[in-house]
């Protein structure tokens, strides 16, 4: 209604200056054309040598040019001559109407211009000076009654109002229609909205369209994809989550079972204890896990620090050499440049603990595992290798998410939990990091990680 109501208005501003210029434009051609008039006669009245009734009535009376309602012409005491009336009502009378007032006692030259409408009548007023010898004699007055012209003003005017009147009843129809176009595509949105709040994460709205509306349903669909797949991560999730945890605790369950209900002996028991040890280190390992990766995804805001690579590489070495050292796997290092890179330092210290772990568990027994950091272009690169098995070609696309096991056998024996990758992966994203695996059954793995480089004298300048 607001837009309505603008428009309206403007096009009755429209309407009003477009009648106000026509009628304008009428008016400089009314008084340029008595203007005229008023010279011609004034020039010949000023070349009679004495002014009188006689002599001007003669001049006047043999220019024929000189149509109008009423024509006077008085002298410098403002004392009328002619009178084009039939009964020379105002001869001999003093005439002080002001145009000839302002005409007599204004400059030379002042040519005097007045005009009035009403009802459809023009009526103009014009005066012009009678100059001779550069002396004011006298002064031509004229005045027309024109109903023609008035009738043309009046004319314009009305076409105008409804032409605006059209314009607006169409601008109306146009708001109507719009609104309740508008208002069904924003009925189809808050519908959608609806349907998606009641979990239905699988419904699209179609605006159709090219418009605001339309990027907005673009937007609501991306959104609404991310939600379903952030619902089937979820659930797949939970699932995963479930399953890893159920096979710990059946074990769990069915030795302490097979305690209760059978007569053993000490040594027996102990073995039994025993197992259920590790199976609860198991689940606690996996505990850990899930919290690292839930706190992975929930503090996107880390404190970032500019720090070399080499140091926490050498303090996880440190950490996992006694159990390299039992799986009789040797370590080497190659550290060649080492430049200073952006990143959380505990972010970096579980990257490197959990591919460095990776590669000492599944490695062969006398294997050897090799950490290199170096740099390549922009970007300083964390590489580890291992002489293991390798992982399968069709099962490299899987290795980084959740709960993917390439052996699942071996990685219950050796603690694995299917979540160490993943939570590398997330977070060398989170510090604008790219992570890369190269593989071969036989011949073992290689993860590439890659940051990139921060220099304080280039981003200084």
């Amino acid at each position: 209604m607001a837009y309505v109501l603008i428009t309206f208005i403007v096009l009755l501003f429209l309407n009003i200056y477009c009648s106000q210029t026509s009628q304008e434009l009428f008016i400089q051609s009314k008084e340029d054309s008595m203007i005229e008039k008023c010279h011609l006669a004034a020039a010949e009245v000023a070349k009679l040598d004495v002014l009188n009734t006689s002599t001007v009535s003669d001049v006047i009376s043999r220019m024929d040019s000189l149509r109008n309602t009423r024509m006077i012409v008085v002298d410098h005491t403002a004392t009328a001559l002619y009178d084009s009336n039939s009964d020379n009502s105002s001869v001999g009378t003093f005439v002080l109407l002001p145009e000839v007032v302002e005409a007599l006692t204004g400059k030379l030259g002042n040519d005097v211009f007045s005009y009035q409408y009403r009802d459809g009548v023009m009526q103009s007023r014009s005066a012009t000076p009678i100059v001779s010898y550069g002396k004011v004699v006298g002064c031509i007055y004229m005045m027309e009654h024109d109903t023609a012209q008035g009738a043309l003003i009046q004319s314009l005017q009305r076409n105008v109002l409804w032409i605006t009147m059209v314009l607006e009843l169409l601008v109306f129809l146009f708001t109507i229609v719009f609104a309740a176009m508008f208002s069904s595509r924003l009925r189809r949105m808050l519908a959608s909205m609806r349907i998606i709040r009641s979990g239905d994460y699988t419904h699209r709205v179609r605006m159709g369209g090219n418009d605001q509306l339309t990027s907005l349903g673009d937007e609501f669909n991306s959104l609404t994809e991310r939600l379903q797949a952030s619902e089937d991560r979820r659930r797949q999730f939970v699932s995963d989550a479930s399953h890893e945890l159920k096979t710990p605790l059946a074990s769990i369950k069915l030795l302490t079972d097979s305690i209760l209900q059978n007569e053993m002996d000490m040594q027996t028991v102990r073995e039994f204890v025993g197992d259920i040890g590790n199976e609860a280190e198991r689940l606690n390992r996996m505990s850990q896990k899930l919290l690292s990766l839930s706190k992975v995804e929930s503090t996107p805001e880390v404190e970032y620090e500019i720090i070399p690579m080499s140091p926490t590489a050498e303090r996880v070495l440190r950490m996992l050499s006694s159990l390299a050292a039992e799986n009789s796997i040797t370590i080497e290092t190659t550290f060649e440049e080492d430049p200073p890179i952006l990143i959380c330092e505990d972010d970096l210290y579980q990257i490197a603990f959990n591919l460095v772990e990776n590669g000492i568990k599944y490695n062969r027994i006398g294997g050897k595992l090799t950490v290199s950091i170096f740099r390549n272009g922009e970007n300083a690169i964390l590489q580890v290798s291992d002489t293991g098995v390798g992982i399968p070609e069709d099962a490299q696309t899987h290795v980084f998410e959740r709960f993917f096991r390439v052996d699942k056998a071996r990685s219950r024996s050796t603690g694995g939990s299917g979540l160490g990758l993943a939570i590398v992966h997330d977070l060398v994203q989170r510090n604008q990091g790219t992570i890369m695996l190269s593989s071969k059954a036989g011949e073992g793995t290689t993860f590439t990680v890659s940051f990139p480089v921060f220099d304080p004298e280039e981003v200084g300048e």
